[in-house]
């Protein structure tokens, strides 16, 4: 099939360049010429395993090319819209690059063509895109994606569930049609919008929950792990996203719960457990803060910490809204002195470590030299394997913040280093 992609950031990227590897002809559009151009040159701009070789096999055999403009998709059977639909100043979702494709879709499209809208909108925003595009003879079906960054392409390329919101399931077959084989839902595009915007929120409610709870293990002498433990051996519950941390974060979760939040009063609906898990959420560097300051030798404006790990979770360069830099930017704002480290430094947007008011080294040791203390707020596993000894040696006696249960507690407390897990007996 012809297919087209508008969008070349995560998703649509991931999208293109796997659909481009099924051997479908793919075009993907993007309004920045500049990565248009770099993208065609085999240059991917993501952080992403496996992205690169799929970017540059897909150009090599021929069923991927990049371009800035919409006349180029007037032969495609299929178009996804991929394009961000980032949180406005009251939460709702900004709408403006979706309507703008839909427009120029509009004027090039044949009829026959499908619109696949893949970017995470709300609710009736297919139904409105369906009614503009009836007059030009082009169906529309809601098509939300699952990807996760740092396993988009394992993902789209081994789906758990493949999900349409469509009236006509013949439109919806033909989308389906493009993808591996999976189980397949269908649904009222209502209905489909809905879910994209639930299953992120209820994964933000979860991961809350556990960090609320570490909070009381760590309060009564209890440990979360062994609570997690019991809590996911219980089918109804899973083992997933029961990991206490320095918070959530990234391109999804925040401004999905926002959005949804936003659905919900526009429609009189309240949802207080989102409500409170963005409080909670809101509130997770504070209470690290506050750990770290009882915990050290010397007043919070006079310390020197060493952050290791910047990125929202391990796998990724990507700092968007992560909780690692909320923590040091609360850090900075009391008066220390942060220096941060992390694996993919040099992949970081430097504009956003600026706000952070932090210094970063590309070396973990040097980031840990006379520190006071050191805050592991990314699950890198190559934190475990560092020489801790030498750390240790370097800055003795130092209060070591494990926001994710990382590190050997015992061989850090052998070591000199005061180590404070989260939710464990004896941390925060």
């Amino acid at each position: 099939m012809k297919v087209g992609v508008i969008g070349a950031g995560y998703v649509g990227l991931t999208s293109a360049v796997c659909l481009a590897e099924r051997g479908h002809d793919t075009v993907c559009v993007d309004v920045d010429d500049v990565r248009v151009q770099r993208l065609s040159a085999g240059i991917a701009h993501l952080d992403e395993p496996d992205l690169p070789d799929l970017l540059g096999g897909g150009l090599r055999a021929g069923t991927l090319r990049f371009s800035t403009d919409y006349a180029t998709l007037a032969d495609r059977d299929v178009v996804f819209i991929c394009v961000s639909t980032p949180s406005g100043p009251d939460g709702s979702a900004d709408l403006r690059a979706v309507d703008i494709a839909a427009a120029a879709l509009a004027e090039v499209l044949s009829p026959g063509a499908v619109v696949a809208v893949k970017s995470t909108v709300p609710v009736g925003t297919t139904r409105r895109i369906s009614e503009r595009l009836r007059d030009s003879g082009v169906h529309t079906v809601s098509n939300p994606e699952f990807l996760r960054e740092s396993h988009a392409i394992h993902d789209f390329r081994h789906p758990d569930r493949i999900l349409f919101g469509a009236d006509d399931e013949e439109v919806a077959d033909r989308v389906a049609g493009l993808y591996p084989p999976a189980p397949v839902l269908r649904t009222s595009p209502e209905s489909a919008e809905v879910a994209k915007y639930a299953s992120n929120a209820f994964l933000a409610v979860k991961i809350s929950y556990t960090n609320s709870l570490a909070r009381l293990c760590a309060a009564v002498g209890a440990d979360i792990g062994d609570v997690t433990d019991c809590m996911g051996a219980d089918p109804r519950i899973g083992p997933h996203f029961l990991a206490p941390g320095p918070g959530w974060g990234g391109s999804c979760l925040p401004k999905d719960t926002a959005a949804l939040l936003h659905s919900g009063a526009a429609h009189g609906v309240e949802l207080p457990e989102v409500e409170s898990a963005r409080r909670s959420n809101a509130g997770q560097a504070d209470r690290i803060v506050d750990a770290l300051n009882r915990t050290l030798a010397v007043p919070l404006h006079a310390a020197q910490v060493t952050a290791l790990g910047l990125t929202f979770k391990a796998g990724t360069s990507d700092v968007r809204d992560s909780p690692a830099l909320t923590v040091c930017a609360e850090l900075t704002r009391r008066g220390a002195q942060v220096t941060g480290f992390d694996p993919r430094l040099a992949g970081i947007d430097p504009a956003a470590l600026s706000r952070s008011a932090i210094v970063t080294v590309d070396d973990p040791y040097l980031a840990a030299k006379e520190a006071d203390a050191i805050i592991v707020l990314t699950e890198w596993p190559q934190f475990c394997d560092l020489d801790w000894r030498l750390i240790a040696e370097q800055a003795p006696g130092a209060a070591v913040i494990d926001t994710r249960n990382l590190l050997d507690a015992a061989a850090l407390t052998d070591l000199g280093l005061n180590h404070l897990g989260n939710g464990t007996p004896g941390g925060y």
